[in-house]
């Protein structure tokens, strides 16, 4: 199990980091230090994911542990959906809460600053988190298995979520179209946009996958701007290349206001 975490990280952020360079070029310009540290904790996150991962996976295949089931007539059709919602609105409030704890002085300072030690965050960043922070992430969906009936189609539906929007949550820039995220369904889920917030100020906007409860505990604070994120790229790319545009042409930096 931690090497399928493991595969997984790097096959989802690798391809989302090579989706931005082809986006917007030079984003990531300058934060190879950064990406390197990235990926060392992400992977040291995906070997404490597997553990639990692995005992579960263990103790349903061996022992009939967990409510995870494979014969899709087992409950009605509708519950696939269901179960699916329900499990990403559990993983959420959790995300939320223990999210919003780590934010504290004392959790924030002993592991949570791992992860905001990516100024800014990359598609690499997913993952990166001390290993304190890394083991609350990694129970939820493994406890939430021996709760919730789901089919294991729909467990894997669950994890790709949560990989998708972990990874696009970080990468800097928007890879969902403006109608979805700037009208009103965007004023209900998370993209990239409202977590770029996030790590701008910290204190505000600790969702995962919803903006209920930051909405219903005054904690949400909109969307980001990914203008001065694009701007300091550029300069970084200016920096390197001594003058020159840093692999951002003027259509690029075009896109990079736009994106605000």
């Amino acid at each position: 199990m931690t090497l399928i975490v493991g595969v997984r990280y790097l096959l989802v952020s690798g391809g989302f980091a090579w989706a931005t360079g082809r986006r917007h070029r030079g984003l990531y310009a300058g934060l190879d230090a950064q990406v390197r540290r990235e990926i060392g904790w992400s992977l040291l996150s995906a070997a404490i994911y597997g553990v639990p991962a692995g005992i579960v996976m263990w103790g349903w295949r061996e022992r009939g542990w967990t409510r995870i089931y494979t014969d899709i007539d087992a409950r009605p059709l509708w519950w696939l959906p269901v179960s699916v919602l329900l499990f990403l609105l559990a993983h959420d409030a959790w995300f939320y809460w223990t999210h919003r704890w780590m934010h504290r002085p004392g959790p924030f300072r002993l592991a949570h600053a791992v992860h905001h030690a990516s100024r800014p965050p990359t598609a690499w960043a997913a993952m990166a988190f001390h290993p304190l922070e890394a083991l609350s992430g990694a129970v939820i969906i493994p406890l939430l298995v021996f709760v919730i009936p789901i089919h294991l189609g729909a467990l894997g539906v669950v994890l790709g979520v949560m990989t998708v929007m972990g990874v696009t949550n970080h990468m800097g820039w928007e890879v969902f179209p403006a109608w979805m995220w700037r009208g009103r369904l965007g004023g209900w889920l998370i993209t990239a946009s409202h977590h770029q917030r996030h790590h701008e100020r910290y204190g505000c906007n600790y969702g995962l996958y919803f903006r209920f409860w930051d909405r219903l505990c005054g904690t949400d604070g909109g969307v980001g701007d990914f203008a001065k994120a694009h701007a300091q790229a550029a300069r970084r790319g200016l920096a390197e290349d001594g003058g020159g545009d840093g692999g951002l042409s003027a259509a690029g930096r075009g896109d990079a206001g736009r994106a605000a």
